[in-house]
Order: structure tokens, then sequence, then C-alpha cells
């Protein structure tokens, strides 16, 4: 869980959320993942991709996504939208790789009363 999270306002919640989560895929292994999601989150990658179901799943996504805690990558976020259990960040990505990609999505995240993500629903963009 977020640490401090009951001391904070729905907009810092997410703030320290977006924070973990990217320190959590930087980080080998997916342990971080029980402070980020509930044993029952969903997590889509885009809107029409078919949702994976629960933490492990979740854990096994994430390890075929990424190549792992030396991936080149930068990353900045906006929280533009905060109320109640409902969050909305605007997220840029820029991977240094051959060739690069970029990236300008939106995260949607439902929050637990613990602070952790029940529902995490991205939709990403991409220059053509």
């Amino acid at each position: 869980m977020v640490a401090g999270a009951a001391q904070l306002n729905p907009r810092q919640h997410a703030e320290a959320w977006v924070a973990a989560y990217v320190k959590a895929w930087r980080t080998p292994g997916v342990d971080l993942l029980a402070d980020l999601f509930t044993e029952d989150a969903t997590y889509s990658m885009a809107p029409y991709e078919p949702t994976t179901h629960g933490l492990d799943a979740i854990g096994e996504l994430w390890e075929r996504e990424r190549q792992g805690p030396d991936e080149r990558f930068t990353i900045t976020s906006e929280v533009v939208a905060a109320e109640g259990e409902t969050a909305v960040a605007r997220v840029e990505v820029h991977y240094d790789r051959e060739p690069p990609e970029d990236f300008r999505d939106l995260w949607v995240m439902q929050f637990a009363a613990d602070g952790r993500c029940q529902a995490f629903e991205e939709w990403p963009f991409a220059p053509r």
C-alpha cells in the first residue's frame, strides 16, 4: 500500500501511487505489486484489449511486457482528475530503444478503501 495513503487527499494519493507504480516497474520481480493492487484487481492495457484479473495474473503480465529493471525509459505524469476513489493521470513515456517509442497515455485508476488499486485501465496513444 502507498505509504501514508490515509493522510493524503485523492490527488496526492494518486500521485504517490503513480510514483510507486513506476518504482515497481523498475524493480526486478513482482513483489511490490501487492502494495499497489488488491488481490482481485483488474488491469487493462488498452480499452479493447482483454482485461487481466487478479494479482498473480497482473504479475505474469508485467513479466511478459517489461524488458527488466534496466529498461531505458523516461516517464512523466500529471494527475488530471481525482475525486473519491477514482483518479485519472496523463502519462508520457519515452522508451530509449531502436527504434525509439513514445506513448501518451491516460491511466484510469479505481482505488479500494485501503489505498490499493482495484481497477487499472490504460488508454495508450502512440504516433502513427
